[in-house]
């Protein structure tokens, strides 16, 4: 009568051991392995994972084109908001009129400014870089004072918060013009804000501050 074969009892250890060593020599064997082992739900989420992260990204992205939206068209709103009151607010606060526009932001630039600038420049009674400024600034007005009727030239830098960078620019643009003209010109800064130490700087300077208000 055959002796039925005996069984050998295998060590899990040094199955497990085994195992790992064939996978570790095998990176096939390793993904066949593990798709065997897990889900389809679980092996795609490195895919999800990037996926979320890259859309977190574009969410971001979209955020930041909306706050420089909103900035750009508060900006705007400033702009024309100026190029309609500029002149009765001169008159108002200044104590300026008859202001005619030689320069905007929806006004072409006037011969009248342009050309003088220009001899100016050809003549080096100004420099490149203050011509420079004279084109860079946001908005040009000449006016009459209403107490002696004499000629005067604004220079105005518009910004949402006035900051100590308006001031110094349209400081320098009021003193080029007043160079390229020969006749006094004032500096004007306008926006909807200004920190109190700005506002000491502009008065410090000479340098006036309209404040606009928003609702307006």
């Amino acid at each position: 009568m055959a002796t039925a074969p005996t069984s050998t009892q295998i060590d899990p250890e040094s199955l497990v051991a085994r195992i790992i060593s064939e996978l570790q020599a095998s990176p096939e064997a390793q993904k066949l392995l593990l798709r065997t082992l897990l889900t389809e739900e679980f092996l795609n989420m490195p895919v999800r994972l990037e996926r979320m992260e890259t859309d977190i990204e574009t969410i971001k992205a979209d955020v930041g084109t909306a706050q420089n939206d909103i900035a750009t068209l508060k900006g705007d709103s400033l702009e024309g908001r100026l190029h309609r009151k500029i002149r009765p607010l001169l008159s108002q606060r200044l104590g300026l009129r008859r202001a005619r526009m030689m320069q905007g932001p929806f006004t072409d630039t006037s011969r009248e400014l342009f050309g003088p600038v220009e001899e100016g420049l050809d003549s080096g009674r100004i420099s490149d870089s203050q011509e420079t400024r004279i084109s860079d600034t946001d908005i040009i007005l000449q006016a009459v004072r209403k107490e002696d009727r004499s000629q005067i030239w604004v220079a105005v830098e518009a910004s949402n918060n006035i900051a100590q960078s308006d001031i110094e620019r349209v400081r320098q643009s009021a003193e080029a013009l007043g160079v390229v003209f020969g006749q006094d010109a004032i500096a004007v800064v306008a926006g909807y804000n200004i920190h109190p130490l700005d506002q000491e700087r502009a008065d410090g300077v000479g340098v006036a501050v309209i404040l606009i208000e928003e609702n307006n």
